[in-house]
C-alpha cells in the first residue's frame, strides 16, 4: 500500500498542536509535510504583553522547525499562492508543487484593508505579526532616541485587538517617556472604531469596562467614525493623514490597521466553498463543505453549523479534533463532529499587569490576580512546545 501524503498548510496554533499530538502518536504510512512561510509562529495570547515589554519574543514565539522534527514532518519554509484541488496538488511561490492525498489548512487571518483608499500603502496590518513588531520595534528605538519629540499614533479598529493594542502601546511607550523625564502628553494615541461601541460583540459590561480604562490611560476614543482614507501628510513628510466620514483628520507618525478579519485573495480561485467573506466553510468534522479531503481550522475556517468569532481560543481548541479526525480519515474511520463552546472565557490586558475577564454576561474589572491568571494559562500553554521538542 502506498503511503499518504498529509499536507499541512500554514503554521497556525491549531496545526502547532496536530504536529505535537503526531509526533506523541506517530502513523505509519504517512508523509507528513508542514508548508509555512517562517519556521516560528507567534502565540496570539501573548502578543499585547509583548507589545506591552512584559514577555521577551522568544517568549511567545512557537519553534515551527522543532516541531516539525519531532512530528518527522518535512518543513517547506514557502507561500503558499494556490491550491490545485483537481491534481491534489498545493502550489508555492518558490518551490515545486506539493502533492497531497489529504489536506489541512491553518494560515490564520489578515485586516480587511483593500476597501479603503490608502491603508494597504500606508497603514501598518496587526497581521503577519512578523511585519507589525518590526514596525513596533521601529516606533520603540524612535521614541527612545527622541523622548522629547511629540508623537501620535492611530489605531483603527476597536475590537478586542485593537483595544489591547492601543493599551499595551500606551503602556510601554509612557514608561519610555517617564524614565526619560518627559511629559506624558508628549504621546496621542486614537483608537477609530466604525461601530458606535467597542468590541460590539461583547456584553455591554465588558464594553463599559474597556471604555473607562481606555480614558483613563488617555487614549483619545472615536467611535461611530469611518476611516475613508489614509493619506501622506501635506504639512510633515514623515506623518499620515486618516481621514473618516464625518470629516474628522487625524494628523498620525503611524498608522495601525486592526480592523475585522479578512481571507487570502487566492482562496477564491480554489474552487473550495467559502462563507461570504472569502473563509473555508466546513462541517462539524472541519471538513471543507465541497471537498472531503480537505480540512481547514482556526480563522480561515467558518463552521457552517457554529460560527464563532475569529479569536484565538477557538484554534486552539480546534487542535485536538483536527489531529484526531485528521487520524481517521487515515485509517478510514468514522470521523467524530466537534461542538465548539458557545460562551468562552476572555482574558484582557489592560498594558499594566491587569486584565478584565469576561465569560458570557459576567466581566470583572481590571485586577492584578485575573492579569497573573492570564499569565499562567499562556505560559502553560506555550510551555507545551518545549516539552514536545525535547521529547
Amino acid at each position: 500500500m502506498c503511503a499518504q501524503n498529509l499536507v499541512l498548510v500554514g503554521g497556525g496554533h491549531s496545526h502547532a498542536i496536530v504536529l505535537k499530538l503526531w509526533g506523541m502518536q506517530p502513523l505509519s504510512g504517512v508523509n507528513l509535510t508542514l508548508i509555512t512561510p517562517t519556521s516560528t509562529t507567534p502565540y496570539s495570547g501573548m502578543l499585547p504583553g509583548h507589545i506591552a515589554g512584559f514577555y521577551s519574543r522568544d517568549e511567545f514565539y512557537i519553534d515551527l522547525q522543532k516541531l516539525a522534527e519531532f512530528s518527522q514532518a518535512q518543513l517547506y519554509l514557502d507561500q503558499v499562492v494556490d491550491i490545485d484541488l483537481q491534481n491534489h496538488q498545493v502550489i508555492c511561490a518558490e518551490r515545486p508543487p506539493v502533492n497531497f492525498d489529504l489536506l489541512s489548512i491553518d494560515i490564520g487571518s489578515t485586516p480587511a484593508t483593500i476597501s479603503v483608499s490608502g491603508a494597504a500603502e500606508y497603514a501598518t496590518p496587526a497581521k503577519p505579526v512578523d511585519k507589525l513588531l518590526e514596525n513596533w520595534y521601529q516606533l520603540l528605538a524612535n521614541v527612545s532616541q527622541n523622548p522629547r519629540q511629540a508623537i501620535t499614533i492611530g489605531i483603527v479598529g476597536g475590537g478586542a485587538g485593537g483595544v489591547e493594542l492601543a493599551l499595551s502601546m500606551q503602556a510601554h511607550l509612557q514608561r519610555i517617556l517617564q524614565q526619560a523625564q518627559q511629559p506624558q502628553q508628549n504621546l496621542a494615541i486614537h483608537l477609530l472604531q466604525r461601530h458606535p461601541q467597542l468590541m460590539p460583540h461583547h456584553h455591554p459590561s465588558v464594553q463599559y469596562q474597556v471604555q473607562q480604562v481606555l480614558s483613563k490611560c488617555g487614549v483619545k476614543l472615536h467611535l461611530g467614525e469611518t476611516v475613508l482614507q489614509i493619506a501622506p501628510s501635506l504639512k510633515n513628510t514623515t506623518s499620515f493623514v486618516v481621514r473618516c466620514e464625518s470629516g474628522l483628520e487625524l494628523e498620525c507618525e503611524k498608522v495601525f490597521w486592526v480592523t475585522q478579519a479578512s481571507a487570502p485573495q487566492w482562496l477564491k480561485s480554489t474552487g473550495l466553498t467559502t462563507d461570504e467573506h472569502g473563509f473555508i466553510l466546513v462541517k462539524d468534522t472541519l471538513q471543507s463543505l465541497s471537498h472531503p479531503e480537505v480540512f481547514a481550522a482556526g480563522d480561515i475556517a467558518t463552521m457552517k453549523d457554529h460560527p464563532r468569532p475569529k479569536a484565538g481560543v477557538f484554534a486552539v481548541r480546534q487542535g485536538k479534533p483536527l489531529f484526531e479526525n485528521l487520524r481517521r480519515m487515515v485509517l478510514g474511520q468514522p470521523l467524530q463532529p466537534y461542538k465548539p463552546q458557545q460562551q468562552y472565557l476572555s482574558l484582557i490586558g489592560t498594558g499594566d499587569k491587569r486584565a478584565i475577564a469576561t465569560k458570557g454576561c459576567l466581566t470583572l474589572p481590571p485586577h492584578q490576580i485575573l492579569w497573573w491568571w492570564k499569565d499562567k494559562i499562556d505560559r502553560r500553554f506555550m510551555n507545551n512546545w518545549g516539552m514536545a521538542a525535547k521529547n
